[in-house]
């Protein structure tokens, strides 16, 4: 078949199964946009490459498949390096196709010309420069495998425009993509299987820290079937909500520098760390240095590199997370830890429970209350995305996931900006559920013509902004560690309900906690996407909180109110 390299490429990804691309056009793409017209794939156009890239990310996470982004050469492309950064930092399998000038004049500073294979080296999991037409399908499918395969990740093929406009006689190749050196998917060493169980067995005192990769995995039910059988809790990591029931009574909750007080107190009196898919990083463990200096550690992980680089580990188990659980479950002892579980719970009543009752309801709104409140009109079932903030740790504290997938948050990078592109993209994955982003006024802002998206598109996300006129975690940390000293921090910003009725879309005001429900309810039942803007309490804070570089266990808890002593 006669085809143009702008045709192969469309072909390519349909044949690998993309549905829909986010892209944002430019000379160098026009090729590619222009014979796009004959192919059965939804372009959604965004209003910045880097929102496009977060909507791949949103997409891939919430639909558990492929997200493929598509931005022209130049400035194109390097708006587009903080999502690849984002979805490298969190494992997540997105495709960044960018055009390139023409080849003859690469490497001399055509216009509109960057060298995106050297800028993105540290930030992808591969990438690839195309300058023959002949390379395209070969390479698509490459960079496709990579992506999804082992531990996932972003892979950028950068196409120069002559390769694009050329045409060639071309077969779809389907055979199995092999290469050589790349092993995606080792399999359990029998022998340390054997030396985990021993572990496990023997233990006392045992936690399971479920990270991403366990969704990643797709390990959920041997996970449960794992602490269940064995009697053993679980703590989650950020990004590992949703892997293990949160009602479920084996599970303590998010461990970490915002995680449960009694969470982190369990860790540092554990004598065994089974880390499912979790890469111990700083948010998590406090100093490396006091880690839960009792316990012995298994750590599971399909990426060698992860073994011993964070915390040193008795037992490193390279290898695909369910099939690793699959092969222990026979040999796992049932067990009893109720001594070990009847203490974590009085851990529980020494903290204070995390109980919404707890935070004062004196006529101020206050974020937890929001979206504890959120949680309930959706019966906690709602696709939640997050921005990155004081909100996104309130949101992990009060909105309880049963089940999987339902909680997407930038973990590893914290970028601001990345919660309304990424919901954008999660609806278009999952239309049949009801998603709501929850953004703070200042990472709001840095995306927010991302409305014009929604609103061309006709896609449905519920936006909750808690505002409260910071940049609210930073202004933390100047009101505990730098004297109320708030450099930079106060923000003004825009009329958020104007702004979203400049985008034909409903905006709502709440300064009322009696408001919430009536305003959450209004945002269901509207078509369209939705702005409520809640103001809410100024200067409140996120407790419980572990300072950088300080001990697990040694938090700065909530202020006990006066009228409780």
């Amino acid at each position: 078949m006669l085809r143009t390299g702008a045709q192969i490429i469309w072909e390519t990804l349909i044949r690998e199964g993309v549905e829909i691309v986010f892209g944002f056009p430019g000379g160098n793409t026009i090729p590619i946009h222009d014979a796009m017209l004959e192919y059965p794939i939804r372009h959604v156009l965004g209003r910045h490459e880097q929102g496009i890239t977060h909507m791949a990310d949103g997409y891939a996470r919430a639909g558990q498949k492929l997200g493929v982004a598509l931005a022209t050469s130049g400035p194109g492309a390097t708006n587009m390096i903080t999502g690849i950064a984002t979805a490298m930092m969190d494992s997540s399998p997105i495709l960044c196709i960018t055009g390139q000038v023409m080849s003859r004049f690469v490497g001399y500073d055509a216009f509109q010309e960057t060298d995106m294979t050297g800028v993105t080296l540290p930030i992808t999991k591969h990438n690839y420069l195309v300058t023959n037409t002949h390379d395209i399908g070969r390479v698509l499918r490459e960079a496709i495998f990579i992506a999804r395969s082992g531990r996932p990740g972003p892979v950028l093929v950068d196409i120069t425009k002559d390769a694009q406009q050329a045409s060639i006689d071309w077969t779809p190749d389907d055979s199995p993509i092999q290469l050589a050196g790349y092993r995606p998917h080792p399999s359990p060493m029998p022998d340390k299987v054997e030396q985990a169980i021993q572990l496990i067995n023997e233990a006392k005192r045992p936690v399971i820290l479920a990270g991403h990769g366990v969704l990643l995995s797709k390990a959920m039910q041997e996970l449960r079937m794992f602490a269940e059988k064995a009697q053993i809790p679980v703590a989650v990591t950020l990004l590992g909500i949703g892997s293990f029931p949160a009602s479920h009574p084996l599970n303590l909750g998010m461990m970490g520098m915002h995680g449960e007080a009694w969470v982190n107190k369990a860790i540092q009196q554990a004598d065994l760390l089974l880390a499912f898919g979790m890469r111990f990083d700083d948010r998590a463990t406090g100093t490396t240095h006091t880690y839960a200096p009792k316990a012995k550690k298994v750590h599971i992980d399909i990426d060698l590199t992860e073994i011993n680089k964070n915390v040193k580990v008795d037992i490193g188990l390279v290898a695909d997370l369910k099939e690793t659980l699959q092969a222990m479950l026979p040999h796992l002892k049932e067990n009893n830890h109720d001594e070990w579980l009847s203490l974590i719970n009085e851990m529980k009543g020494e903290s204070a429970v995390r109980d919404i009752q707890n935070l004062p309801d004196n006529g101020h709104l206050y974020a937890a209350h929001v979206i504890n409140d959120i949680w309930r009109i959706t019966n906690g079932k709602a696709l939640v995305v997050t921005d990155v903030g004081q909100h996104q740790m309130w949101t992990a504290q009060y909105y309880h996931h049963d089940e999987p997938y339902n909680l997407i948050t930038s973990g590893g990078l914290g970028t601001m900006g990345f919660g309304l592109p990424a919901a954008i993209g999660a609806k278009f994955a999952c239309p049949e559920k009801e998603v709501w982003l929850v953004a703070g006024d200042g990472g709001f802002q840095m995306t927010q013509a991302e409305l014009s998206t929604a609103a061309q598109e006709g896609i449905k996300v519920n936006v909750a902004i808690i505002n409260n006129g910071y940049l609210g975690m930073v202004r933390q940390w100047q009101e505990f560690f730098y004297d109320r000293r708030y450099a930079a921090t106060p923000m003004r910003g825009p009329d958020f309900v104007k702004i979203a009725e400049a985008h034909g879309l409903l905006g709502i005001r709440v300064t009322q906690r009696s408001e919430v429900e009536a305003a959450v309810r209004k945002a269901q039942q509207t078509e369209g996407t939705v702005v409520i803007d809640f103001r809410v309490e100024k200067e409140d804070a996120v407790y419980p909180m572990v300072p950088a570089g300080a001990s697990l266990d040694n938090m700065i808890r909530r202020p006990i109110p006066e009228a409780s002593k």
